[in-house]
């Protein structure tokens, strides 16, 4: 099969489809996405589903806060009901450092329009009653941010691109990309030939392998990250906050009548497993001893893994490829690219269209690790 496209985009996961719509609505014929799974098969419907603007890099705040209005109309934009709780977001703090650290950022948040605030231990516990507060200094929270569900948002765009007229290609792999001189002209995919003169990656933890077709150095490496569901729990409050011990990294937010949790590994090594396995369990239950011993009595009834998609710097590369035209990339998010999925469709939209973005992205280039210039990111879950 040999088609032709204006655009090939690789990865339809929420990035992939977000790319797609703010595409094909902004007039872009032959628009196509190529997915080598179903939708939302690789890390986004793996996700916790949180969506949030507390972030300490303001580029992040920028991304996050922009989301977080175009999830805030998504079912009557985009035409799909994704699910949306706005209970906010609380970081619970134990150290000044991570205190002095959430200062500054609430301040920057502050000054962007993101109404977060920092509380005391006991406010913290009347918003999220599961905790305990020993050793607590600080929370903060921001009563904006909230969770969703993600594979409602990817097949809310695939649906609403279609409808636009983009095409999407499912269980089809791109096998290469034909580059003449430093120009892209196909696509090769396990379908046929795609003619095309621009390749969007959005392939997340696979974007190194995509970047390496035409020369270009995506620096992502996978890493195994799991989620636990529990059984109902009695009384939890409808507005309970997605809650995350900042220092051990253990998170929950309600999920049905249950409560969605998980935690950072630090014994897991990058690679593409996505196989649950029970060895974080020892150090998950130490850490809800520590904070929120009621989660202990609680129940699994189910989990999974994903792909955290992670750079050096755990911020995200966004941009396009100054050596081979044209090569644009969305991927690397570590952790926070289902959050960011809106605002950055519409980055990569004007970036193709030529058009100035709401937000100069340059300082996300690839490129900046080569210029030796990491943009680190601090509120990493």
């Amino acid at each position: 099969m040999d088609l032709r496209a204006e655009v090939v985009i690789v990865g339809g996961g929420v990035m992939g489809t977000s790319i797609a719509w703010h595409l094909a609505r902004a007039g872009v014929r032959d628009v196509v996405l190529v997915e080598r799974d179903e939708l939302a098969a690789g890390s986004t419907s793996k996700a916790a589903g949180g969506v949030r603007a507390q972030f300490s890099d303001e580029l992040n705040i920028r991304l996050g806060a922009r989301s977080l209005e175009a999830f805030g109309r998504f079912e009557q934009e985009v035409g799909q009901d994704i699910g949306l709780h706005r209970t906010g977001y609380l970081f619970l703090l134990t150290t000044p450092g991570q205190v002095a650290s959430f200062e500054a950022g609430v301040r920057l948040q502050n000054s962007l329009g993101v109404p977060s605030r920092l509380l005391t231990p006991e406010e913290a516990r009347r918003l999220s009653p599961l905790i305990r507060t020993d050793g607590l200094l600080a929370a903060a929270y921001s009563p904006d941010d909230g969770h969703c569900t993600p594979e409602a948002v990817v097949h809310g765009y695939a649906a609403a691109a279609r409808a636009h007229g983009a095409r999407i290609l499912r269980h089809t792999e791109v096998t290469g990309i034909e580059v003449r001189g430093d120009t892209i002209t196909a696509v090769a995919t396990t379908l046929g030939r795609i003619a095309a003169g621009t390749v969007i990656c959005a392939a997340g933890a696979w974007s190194r392998a995509v970047g390496a077709m035409v020369g270009v150095e995506l620096p992502v490496r996978p890493l195994r990250r799991q989620i636990a569901v529990t059984g109902p729990v009695p009384g939890l409050p409808p507005t309970l906050p997605m809650t995350i011990d900042f220092t051990t990294s253990l998170y929950f937010h309600r999920e049905g009548p249950g409560l969605l949790l998980g935690m950072s590994d630090p014994d897991e090594r990058p690679g593409f497993a996505t196989d649950t396995h029970d060895r974080w369990i020892p150090r998950l239950a130490e850490a809800m001893r520590r904070r929120a011993p009621a989660l202990l009595d609680l129940p699994r009834t189910g989990g999974w893994a994903g792909l955290y998609e992670n750079t050096p710097d755990h911020n995200a590369l966004i941009g396009e490829a100054p050596h081979v035209s044209r090569f644009l990339y969305a991927t690397g998010f570590s952790g926070h690219g289902f959050l960011q999925g809106p605002a950055v469709g519409e980055v990569i939209r004007d970036l193709y269209l030529g058009r100035v973005p709401f937000l100069d992205i340059s300082p996300l280039s690839a490129g900046r690790f080569a210029a030796d210039a990491p943009r680190p990111e601090a509120n990493l879950v």
